[in-house]
């Protein structure tokens, strides 16, 4: 996937998230265990956002690509995060999918909240 597109998935996987009352708080945060593409918060809750665009599903849909090995490296990260900022709050891990329809040039999102726990790790 060009970098282009993936960017173009996170950035309006972001607008989503304002919209519907979400505190971005950092995107594309690296750690020695991976990357987590949207940290954000809401309702006293931090949120670790893994985000899949899909232009079409010849490799698969969009939901699919988040293995249990990407997982594992979401959930390591986010623990990375945490003690890196001291932070001790209740977390969720949440992904948002985009697949975009290159015949209509339109896409669809999907948000799935609590889509894996942290406590796999």
């Amino acid at each position: 996937m060009n970098k282009t597109f993936a960017t173009f998935g996170e950035d309006t996987a972001t607008q989503l998230l304002s919209s519907k009352g979400y505190t971005i708080i950092e995107r594309n945060y690296h750690s020695p265990y991976g990357e987590i593409d949207i940290i954000c918060s809401r309702g006293g809750e931090l949120i670790f956002v893994e985000v899949k665009a899909r232009r079409s599903h010849s490799f698969g849909e969009a939901l699919e690509a988040v293995t249990e090995n990407k997982r594992q490296k979401i959930i390591k990260t986010a623990y990375h995060y945490l003690a890196k900022k001291d932070i001790e709050m209740p977390v969720r891990f949440d992904i948002i999918t985009l697949d975009y329809n290159k015949n209509s040039k339109d896409y669809s999102l999907r948000h799935i909240t609590n889509a894996f726990l942290g406590e796999d790790y």
